[in-house]
């Protein structure tokens, strides 16, 4: 075949311009390459198709890197006899795999439509989080569209964390992904001697098929699975959590200067004159925000000072590279896995008190109503003038003449104007009809073995709010001057409930009594109304919890759509640079705009949807940290019984919060009175056939722990031979059990 030929071709390809630019000597396309497939009209050979496409001898090794690509993104696939087949032909579906624990799955198609079941025989090809290809092969026994395996496009499962167990002689690693349902074995040579019961990263040498089980070889003992922070090990690996800096980021932190230098002042405003002040908890390290009013006549000016992280962190070197990667900072207990290394996080970067440290200042102008007059963006360099934290702050507010207020003497006026503004920031956010759920969060004390040895909850003062409203305001101005200069970003999205779920909302409102304003688009107001008439009633806890669960997650996106909860039309992340990705890609959005540039990193919705599931993961893996501490925290209080509240209802029982515990346990169906209990979603009930007994949502119950499972981080109770009768005081005097069960009205 002649060069002339060849290219006369290739020319023909309409994305010969696309990959001339990728390439020096470019092959065609993809999308080329489907076309000659799809005019042959029938399967082809890999020869065949060379030939078409002119391959020479030089690009056979190449083309075939391609081809293997397609093979993955499923745009084609290679059937039994080795014949090359566009997928759209066959009629098959591409998607994720979605483990159970109890062996079965599930196949999450690409195109979003319907999950379709994978039977657990099916899943002895594959392991979860796998690329497939499957057919529909009809519906199972309770009516759910069923498939078939017919290719894996990507085996994502190379490493895995599990513990090891010897029976028989046999060795094989139970994964701590509970997805992933299939045993791995392990050769006897391969184990590193590691020891039954202990926890291991393994390697998988040998994928799943219908006949074969995985096999692997151990790369790495932990250790103990009892041992301490052992439960943060196995999260970082079994959720895949970048934990550990490379030799590359070590080197280039030792090249950090460890003040700052003459020439990084240049074109920045100096504020260190400012009172600004960092207000955190206790045990923060990391200090991306400070904060300083003052009056102006009537109004106020508030300056939101944040770590000005994108002067050190430059788009796509090593460190932005890996901080991409984390997407976030995650905050175990007790441990903290940072998105940047320590020398930026707790040190340049950080608004440590009495150091000179670089900073991009949100100033905000506010009328005395709270509304926004005007804002201005800066670089500038700052000096924090103290370290202080929530506790101190409330003990400040509470008592002006008190012992923290006599030792901040100097800044008194400034934090009790702090509050003021706060206060006048609250009324603007209930005008604008904000939601705001009472929620209860908690913290865990640890006695010096690294074990719980309380949970208590977090108490939400003033002081927490402060600079809550204070970032608000500053996040707000960050999204206002983005979308006003057409500078595209990631916003933090919010979107209202969906048509399904706000039908089933109405109609379980509708049985209290209770209307939700909005019609077809009810908005944050016409939530906070809701709140607001329910605030004292017995119930309110109940009706608050579906109302939360009525709602989306809010995600990183570039399309501004706003954000339902906070009843803001825009709305951004811009103060927390040091813990958060998207808040720096905002600064580097925002130095753009006022050095008259455009920042473009890249896909804007692949960075939104990158930062998501990031967020996600790091959430997944503090509550599968926290639940098996609960887990050990609880063990030896098996047998004791404990007042608590239904948190969940389900088909297979329900979920049981203990009350001044804050421990979370399930009461299984086969546990509750002898009849037969049938579940309304719609009404978040379990209600006996016979019996008419009607468990919900919000109703208290008395209950004992029988069982903890430490392996699978889970509690059973069952109810206890007396019952708890409740009115809008709480709990009242045990009732023998042979009374019928009251429930809250």
């Amino acid at each position: 075949m002649s060069i002339k030929k060849k290219y006369k071709l290739r020319n023909l390809d309409p994305y010969l311009e696309r990959e001339k630019k990728r390439y020096g000597n470019p092959l065609p396309s993809r999308e080329y390459i489907l076309q000659i497939m799809k005019e042959q009209g029938i399967p082809i050979t890999e020869q065949a198709l060379q030939k078409l496409l002119n391959i020479t001898l030089e690009e056979h090794e190449i083309f075939r890197h391609r081809l293997a690509a397609m093979v993955r993104e499923g745009q084609i696939m290679r059937n039994r006899k080795g014949d090359i087949c566009v997928m759209e032909k066959l009629a098959l579906i591409k998607g994720r795999v979605q483990g159970h624990a109890d062996g079965y799955g599930f196949l999450l198609p690409d195109d979003g439509n319907t999950d379709l079941f994978l039977s657990a025989k099916e899943m002895h090809k594959a392991l979860h989080g796998d690329r497939v290809v499957v057919r529909e092969i009809g519906v199972d026994r309770r009516g759910r569209k069923e498939a078939t395996i017919v290719e894996v496009l990507e085996r994502v499962n190379t490493q895995l964390v599990g513990r090891l167990h010897i029976d028989h002689g046999i060795l094989f690693v139970v994964a701590e992904n509970r997805r992933i349902s299939q045993d791995i074995l392990i050769p006897k040579e391969e184990s590193l001697h590691a020891k039954a019961g202990q926890v291991v990263i393994i390697k998988i040498i040998q994928q799943p098929s219908r006949k074969i089980q995985p096999i692997g070889h151990v790369i790495e003992i932990l250790g103990d699975y009892t041992a301490p922070g052992m439960e943060i090990e196995i999260a970082l690996r079994k959720h895949d959590l970048p934990h550990q800096f490379s030799p590359e980021i070590e080197q280039l932190s030792v090249k950090f200067p460890k003040r700052l230098l003459k020439k990084e002042l240049i074109d920045r405003e100096d504020i260190r004159h400012l009172p600004l002040i960092t207000i955190d908890s206790e045990t923060a390290r990391d200090f991306d925000d400070a904060v300083y009013c003052e009056s102006v006549g009537k109004d106020y000016k508030l300056y939101v000072a944040i770590a000005d992280v994108s002067h050190y962190v430059h788009s796509n070197d090593a460190i932005d590279r890996e901080a991409f990667e984390r997407g976030n900072s995650v905050y175990f207990p007790r441990r903290v896995i940072p998105m940047l290394p320590e020398i930026l996080s707790n040190g340049l970067c950080s608004l440590n008190p009495q150091r000179n440290r670089l900073c991009m200042v949100c100033e905000i102008h506010l009328q005395s109503n709270g509304e926004l007059l005007s804002y201005r963006f800066y670089p500038a360099i700052m000096r924090s003038h103290a370290r202080l934290t929530y506790n101190k702050v409330t003990a400040i507010l509470t008592n002006s003449k008190g012992k923290e207020a006599q030792q901040n003497i100097k800044l008194l006026p400034h934090i009790q104007l702090l509050y003021k503004l706060y206060k006048t920031l609250l009324k603007a956010r209930k005008k604008r009809g904000a939601i705001d759920f009472e929620t209860i969060e908690t913290q865990m004390i640890f006695n010096d073995e690294g074990k719980i040895e309380k949970i208590q909850p977090v108490q939400r003062t003033d002081a927490h709010r402060i600079i809550e409203e204070c970032m608000l305001a500053a996040n707000v101005c960050a999204s206002n001057l983005l979308q006003k200069h057409n500078q595209p970003a990631i916003y933090r999205i919010h979107e209202g409930p969906t048509p399904d779920k706000l039908e089933s909302l109405r109609n379980f409102l509708k049985e209290f009594g209770l209307r939700l304003g909005g019609r077809d688009k009810p908005g944050a107001k016409d939530y906070a109304k809701v709140l607001l008439s329910i605030r004292d009633r017995p119930d309110a806890q109940l009706l608050q919890t579906v109302m939360l669960r009525s709602m989306q997650q809010a995600i990183y996106s570039p399309d501004n759509i706003g954000h339902f909860g906070l009843a803001y039309e825009s709305y951004t992340h811009f103060t927390s640079p040091i813990r958060r990705y998207p808040d720096l890609l905002v600064h580097r959005a925002i130095k753009a705009v006022l050095n008259g540039d455009q920042y473009s990193p890249g896909d804007w919705h692949e960075l939104g949807k990158h930062c998501s599931q990031t967020e996600r993961r790091a959430d997944e893996a503090t509550r599968d940290v926290e639940s098996w501490l609960k887990c050990f925290y609880m063990q030896d209080r098996i047998g004791e019984h404990f007042d608590g509240i239904i948190s969940g209802v389900t088909g297979f029982g329900l979920f049981v919060a203990l009350a001044d515990v804050y421990v979370e346990g399930l009461v299984h169906i086969s546990e509750l009175p002898r009849d037969y209990f049938h579940f309304d979603a719609a009404k978040h009930t379990l209600q006996g056939e016979r019996s008419g007994k009607q468990y919900r949502l919000g109703d208290r119950l008395r209950v004992k722990l029988v069982r903890v499972d430490l392996e699978t981080s889970k509690i059973d109770f069952v109810l206890s031979e007396t019952t708890q009768t409740a009115d809008k005081s709480g709990f009242k005097k045990e009732t023998k059990k042979k009374k019928r069960f009251k429930t809250v009205p």
